[in-house]
C-alpha cells in the first residue's frame, strides 16, 4: 500500500478548504499554493503550509504544471489533490505526477485522456451498452463537415467542445443561418479555455433532464454507483442547483441508469471518484450518456449527505491503492439534500459575474446547513477566478423539508458589498414547478419572472426607508453640537427632509419629517410612519407601520446594500444633493458590460462592419463575452488591446456610421 502522510491541493477557494478539511481528520499534513490574489485568502490560512506559486493569470500558477510539482518537491509531499477545474482532469499532468513519484488523488491518466475527448468517451460508451446521443464526432473538423453533418442530423443542433466543460465551447444552433457564427465561436472559446478546438454535433434535446451518477472506483477493479445528482436548473450552461435523490427518480431507473454508470466506469478501468452525466429526454423517456467527468464535482456534498460518506477520504484511501469498503448493496438513500450555488453576478445583466468586495458574510444558523466557501467578510471577488461565493447544502428528510430550510437560509442570509444571485436562488425555490419537480432544462429561460425585477416596488420603498434611518442614526451618533436641536431642523417646518436612490434605472424619493423620534416618510406617494427600535454598526431594526423589520445595511461610498428578509438583496445608490452631470453615451460607442480581460480584438481601425458582428472578446472569470455591433459602420478607433484588463465601463471601440456620424 502506497503511504500518504502530506498532500498539496493544487487548486484554490472552497474545494481547497474542502480536502483540507478531510486531511486534518484524517491527521494528514496539507500544503495549499496560491497566487498574489490569494495571498490572505481562508484557504491559505487553514492549510498547515503554503506555497506562492506566481501571479494571478491561472497560467503563471495554478495551471503551471512545473511550479506545481517543483513546490510538492520543496514540501516533500506524497501526493497532490487536483481538487476541480485547473489540472483536475489534465492527462499529462497525473502522468507527470507519476514520473515525480508524487501521488496523484484521481483516476489513472488512461481514464482522463479516454474521456477528455467528447467524441472518443462517446464511441467507447457505445460499445459497452451505455446509450449515446445521435450526433457527429470525427476527424474531419473543417467548418463544412460540422455543417454538412448539423444539417444531417436536423435541428436544433448542440455544438460542444470535445474537451474541458462547464459549457464552455458549447452552443445551441436552432437553424442553418446561425451555424458560421456558432462553430467560429465555440471553437474559440474551446481554444482559449481548453487549448483545443475539436468539435461535436448532437441532436438538441428540446425538454430534457440533466441526471448524473457519482461513481467510484478502486485498484482492484471494483466499481459502484453512489446514487443520482439532479442538475437541470441551470443558466449558461452551468449548473445553480442541485438535489438528490431526483424528483422523477424510480427505483427502477435508478437501476438501469446506474447499471449504465457502472457499466461506463468498468469500460474506463476506474479507479477513483468520478461522475458519468446523462441527459434525460422527457418526452421519450429515454436517457443518454453525455460525458464522465474524471474528477471530484462541485456538486459532491450533495452526494456526501443523502450517503453519510466523505468522497475525499475515499478518495486518499483508493489512490493509496486500499480497496472500496462498500459494495453496491451498502449504497442507501438517506433523506434529501439540496445545495445552491451563490455566484458573484448579475442575473438581471444576463448573468454576468461581477467583481467588488464583500464587506458582511454570514449565515442563520439552523439544523441541517452546511456552507462550503472560502470566502469571509472582507474578501474580494476578482476577475481572474470563477465567481463562486459559496455553495449552501441543506440535508433534510425530505424535499419538502430541505427546501423550506433553503428558502429560510436564503432569505436570512448576508452576502452584502457586491451584487449576487441570492435572490435569483430564492425565486426558483419558491417557483411553484420547482417546488413540484416539474422542470427541465429550459426553466429559467422559460421563467423570466426569477429574475429580479429592474423597477422599483413596495420592497425597495422599505430598502430605501432603511437607508435614510441607518444613514440618520450615524449622523446622530456622531453629533457633538447643538444637541438640542431636532434632527433636520428647518426655519419652515412644512419643509421636509429629502434624499434621492436610484434602483437599477428607476429614481426613489424620499421625504421625511422626525418629530420627537417619530418619523413620517413618503416614498413614491406611499407614506410610513417609522421608528428606529434599536441599531448596531451594520444593522438596524425599524418599526414601520406597528411592524418591526431588521436591515443588514453595509455602506460604501454613496452605495447601500441593503438586506431584509421582506425585501431581499437591494443595492440602492444614494443621489448627491448636487450631483455630477454624466455624459451622455454616445451612439457607436462600445463599453465593457463588466471588469474583463480583452482576450481577442476581431476588428482594426478602418475596418467595414456590420451589424450584429463581433468587435471585441472579453473573458471574465473563466466566462468568455463578445461585444457585437448594433449597427453597420467604419472602426473610427480601438481602444483596447489583447491582454489588457479592464473595468467595467471602459471605452473599446467607436465606429463611424455609413453616412459619416457617430
Amino acid at each position: 500500500m502506497k503511504k500518504i502522510d502530506s498532500i498539496l491541493i493544487a487548486n484554490r477557494g472552497e474545494i481547497a478548504s474542502r480536502v483540507i478539511r478531510t486531511c486534518r481528520l484524517m491527521g494528514i499534513r496539507s500544503i495549499a499554493v496560491y497566487s498574489t490574489a490569494d495571498k490572505y485568502a481562508p484557504f491559505v490560512k487553514e492549510a498547515d503550509s503554503a506555497v506562492f506559486i506566481g501571479n494571478n493569470n491561472p497560467s503563471d500558477s495554478y495551471l503551471d504544471q512545473n511550479k506545481i510539482i517543483d513546490a510538492a518537491k520543496r514540501v516533500q509531499a506524497d501526493a497532490i489533490h487536483p481538487g476541480y477545474g485547473f489540472l483536475s482532469e489534465n492527462a499529462t499532468f497525473a502522468k507527470l505526477c507519476v514520473k515525480n513519484k508524487i501521488i496523484f488523488i484521481g483516476p489513472n491518466s488512461k481514464a482522463i485522456e479516454l474521456m477528455g475527448s467528447k467524441s472518443k468517451a462517446k464511441s467507447l460508451m457505445a460499445k459497452h451498452n451505455v446509450p449515446i446521443i445521435p450526433g457527429y464526432q470525427g476527424k474531419d473538423q473543417s467548418n463544412e463537415k460540422l455543417k454538412k453533418e448539423a444539417e444531417k442530423i436536423g435541428f436544433p443542433v448542440l455544438l460542444k467542445a470535445t474537451a474541458g466543460g462547464g459549457g464552455k465551447g458549447m452552443r445551441v444552433v436552432n437553424n442553418k443561418k446561425e451555424l458560421d457564427n456558432a462553430i467560429a465561436s465555440a471553437k474559440r472559446e474551446a481554444k482559449n479555455a481548453f487549448g483545443d478546438d475539436e468539435m461535436i454535433v448532437e441532436k438538441y434535446i428540446s425538454s430534457g433532464r440533466h441526471i448524473e451518477f457519482q461513481i467510484f472506483g478502486d485498484q482492484h477493479g471494483n466499481a459502484i454507483h453512489l446514487l443520482e445528482r439532479e442538475c437541470t436548473i441551470q443558466r449558461r450552461h452551468q449548473k445553480v442547483i442541485e438535489e438528490s435523490p431526483s424528483p422523477i427518480m424510480s427505483e427502477k431507473l435508478r437501476k438501469k441508469m446506474g447499471d449504465s454508470a457502472v457499466n461506463a466506469a468498468k469500460a474506463l478501468n476506474y479507479d477513483n471518484a468520478g461522475t458519468v452525466e446523462f441527459i434525460y429526454d422527457d418526452n421519450s423517456k429515454d436517457y443518454y450518456f453525455l460525458e464522465v467527468n474524471t474528477r471530484l464535482q462541485v456538486e459532491h456534498p450533495v452526494t456526501e449527505e443523502v450517503t453519510g460518506l466523505d468522497l475525499v477520504q475515499m478518495q486518499i484511501e483508493s489512490s493509496q491503492g486500499i480497496a472500496l469498503k462498500h459494495q453496491q448493496k451498502d449504497i442507501k438513500v438517506n433523506g434529501y439534500a439540496i445545495e445552491a450555488r451563490l455566484y458573484a453576478e448579475d442575473p438581471s445583466n444576463n448573468f454576468l459575474p461581477v467583481t467588488g468586495t464583500i464587506f458582511q458574510f454570514d449565515m442563520p444558523k439552523i439544523d441541517g446547513l452546511r456552507i462550503e466557501s472560502s470566502i469571509e467578510s472582507g474578501s474580494a471577488i476578482t476577475i481572474h477566478y470563477d465567481p463562486m461565493i459559496a455553495k449552501i447544502i441543506i440535508h433534510d428528510k425530505d424535499r419538502e423539508s430541505a427546501q423550506r430550510k433553503l428558502k429560510y437560509v436564503l432569505s436570512n442570509m448576508n452576502c452584502l458589498g457586491i451584487t449576487t444571485n441570492q435572490d435569483f436562488l430564492l425565486n426558483i425555490c419558491k417557483n411553484t414547478d420547482f417546488e413540484n419537480g416539474k422542470y427541465n432544462t429550459h426553466f429559467i429561460d422559460e421563467n423570466p419572472a426569477l429574475i429580479n425585477e429592474n423597477k422599483a416596488t413596495e420592497k425597495q420603498n422599505l430598502a430605501a426607508l432603511s437607508a435614510v434611518l441607518f444613514d440618520w442614526q450615524k449622523r446622530e451618533d456622531k453629533r457633538t453640537l447643538l444637541n438640542s436641536i431636532p434632527s433636520g431642523w428647518r426655519s419652515n417646518f412644512y419643509i421636509p427632509q429629502a434624499e434621492t436612490f436610484l434602483y437599477k434605472e428607476d429614481s426613489i424619493k424620499v421625504t421625511y419629517r422626525c418629530v420627537k423620534s417619530n418619523f413620517d416618510f413618503t416614498i413614491n406617494d406611499c407614506s410610513y410612519k417609522a421608528q428606529i427600535v434599536s441599531s448596531s454598526q451594520n444593522r438596524i431594526q425599524i418599526e414601520i407601520n406597528g411592524i418591526q423589520h431588521e436591515f443588514s445595511i453595509i455602506k460604501n461610498g454613496t452605495t447601500f446594500f441593503i438586506n431584509n428578509e421582506t425585501t431581499g438583496n437591494t443595492v440602492l445608490n444614494q443621489q448627491e444633493r448636487f450631483p455630477e452631470i454624466k455624459k451622455e453615451k454616445q451612439k457607436g460607442t462600445y463599453e465593457s458590460p463588466m471588469p474583463s480581460q480583452v482576450i481577442k480584438l476581431l476588428v482594426k481601425e478602418g475596418d467595414k462592419i456590420k451589424s450584429g458582428e463581433g468587435l471585441v472578446v472579453l473573458s471574465s472569470m473563466k466566462m468568455e463575452n463578445t461585444i457585437l455591433a448594433d449597427q453597420d459602420g467604419t472602426v473610427e478607433e480601438v481602444f483596447a488591446s489583447v491582454g489588457d484588463n479592464i473595468e467595467a465601463g471602459h471605452l473599446l471601440i467607436k465606429l463611424k456610421s455609413p453616412n459619416g456620424s457617430l
